[in-house]
């Protein structure tokens, strides 16, 4: 995948409010297009690889999905090499499965996953970033926007306690799940984007245990096993195994609604022994970070490509639209492909004097195929838990997913197209493929 050809100066300042991988990702972009690029960041991130305040889940499981990969890839060309120097791991198809209810899915593709704690990803994406000679970072919190002419004109923001100004050309509002943005618009006399909202609960507990095999010695180095009742495991819904850097096995236990996953390293361990062999084997080494809980009441999604008032030169990204359920790893390549979109649109000769909505029309695209895969699942489960009445075209859906779900434990054909989907390599209305779905169900009634 290439860099753009033609990236021409069209700014003088650009701001992006927010250091998160989104933000920085959406700095790398706008570095080809502003001679100067400002990064307004409230935590601290002089310290590499450290957790940051703004970021709770991020000593959660995280991962790099070769979509999401190929775009880091394609913006910070060698990201992949250095991160396997310093420790992060790339996990081949061989390596990688998945478990659905203790039966393994058939191996597809040929896709791999770059594997690293949260903090080690963003540490080397911010690396690379601001070693651009005209991206910086500014320690402070955005606290405001001013306009003129319908368009964004300047930043407000307050460090070491004192308020100022900045003027800029163009913004990115990068501030997370807790955006303001929405606020700031609507006192200036702007549409509100509307919020929507899916119930999630979910219970995250997370350890770090210690690894003696280096990478390329592991059979198995990354693992995703998913249960329903009554076969899961202690109330458990998902788990994750991941080798990550530092020579360490990171491992998640997930669970929805009342059922908390395991709280000591006892409990921890003695679920994990009622799982695939590969989350036993993990948990058998010594502690190298003790559990640590996270949990998350709903996914968020925040529609700016249905404004009819909003103001020009000013977009957002990453979580401050979208942010999933992020059992499914969606959140870093969503980000890197929302950076995508900004470098179409600042390529495509936008009309600055309106709202970006070239730019909206291309992100609404990469959130509708993540919100599809992640709030469709979360949907589907809530509605079966409260016996709610299913429109007759939301039920043929669903039972078509049942179908190529269960088939990709059995057909290698329907396995490859669902995980390219996982992966964000592909749209998911690919598998509505009438073809797909007859496979899918001739696979199941042979099986």
């Amino acid at each position: 995948m290439d860099l753009p050809e033609r990236t021409p100066v069209l700014f003088d300042t650009a701001c992006v409010l927010g250091g998160s991988i989104a933000g920085l990702l959406a700095a790398r972009v706008l570095a080809d297009h502003a001679r100067t690029v400002r990064i307004i960041e409230r935590d601290e991130v002089n310290v590499e690889g450290r957790p940051r305040a703004g970021v709770p889940q991020d000593r959660q499981g995280h991962g790099l999905l070769p979509g999401g990969l190929a775009q880091i890839e394609r913006w910070l060309p060698g990201f992949t090499r250095e991160a396997q120097h310093l420790g992060g791991v790339l996990v081949g198809p061989d390596q990688q499965v998945v478990y659905l209810d203790d039966h393994r899915q058939v191996r597809s593709g040929n896709a791999r996953i770059l594997m690293g704690s949260r903090p080690f990803l963003e540490s080397r994406i911010r690396t690379r970033v601001l070693a651009l000679p005209n991206v910086s970072t500014l320690s402070a919190q955005a606290t405001g926007l001013e306009y003129r002419n319908d368009a964004v004109s300047a930043v407000r923001y307050v460090a070491d306690g004192v308020e100022h100004v900045m003027s800029v050309d163009f913004v990115v509002d990068a501030m997370g799940r807790a955006s303001k943005l929405s606020e700031w618009v609507e006192q200036a006399g702007y549409d509100r984007p509307r919020l929507q909202r899916l119930r999630t609960g979910i219970d995250y507990a997370t350890a770090l245990f210690e690894r003696s095999d280096k990478p390329d010695d592991l059979d198995l180095a990354c693992a995703l096993a998913q249960f329903s009742p009554p076969s899961s495991p202690d109330g458990l819904a998902v788990g994750a195994v991941n080798a990550i850097e530092g020579d360490q096995w990171l491992v998640m236990l997930m669970a929805y609604g009342d059922h908390q996953s395991s709280r000591s390293i006892e409990a921890f361990r003695s679920t994990c022994a009622k799982m695939p062999p590969i989350f036993g084997e993990a948990v058998s080494g010594p502690v190298s970070r003790e559990i640590l809980t996270y949990h998350q009441a709903d996914s968020r999604r925040r529609d700016f490509a249905g404004l009819s008032r909003f103001p020009a030169r000013l977009v957002s990204v990453g979580d401050a639209v979208a942010s999933f359920n992020p059992v499914y790893g969606q959140g870093i390549s969503s980000a890197a492909l929302h950076a995508s979109c900004l470098s179409e649109y600042l390529v495509g000769d936008p009309a600055f004097g309106m709202r970006a909505a070239e730019f909206f029309a291309l992100q609404e695209v990469v959130v509708d195929a993540a919100w599809t895969i992640s709030a469709g699942g979360d949907a589907a489960r809530l509605d079966a838990i409260e016996g709610a009445e299913v429109p007759e075209d939301v039920q043929r859906q669903r039972w078509a997913m049942d179908q190529l779900i269960r088939a990709t434990l059995v057909d290698e054909t329907v396995a490859h197209a669902f995980s390219t989907v996982a992966f964000m390599l592909a749209h998911p209305f690919s598998l509505g493929d009438p073809a797909l779905i007859e496979q899918a169900v001739a696979a199941n009634q042979r099986a």
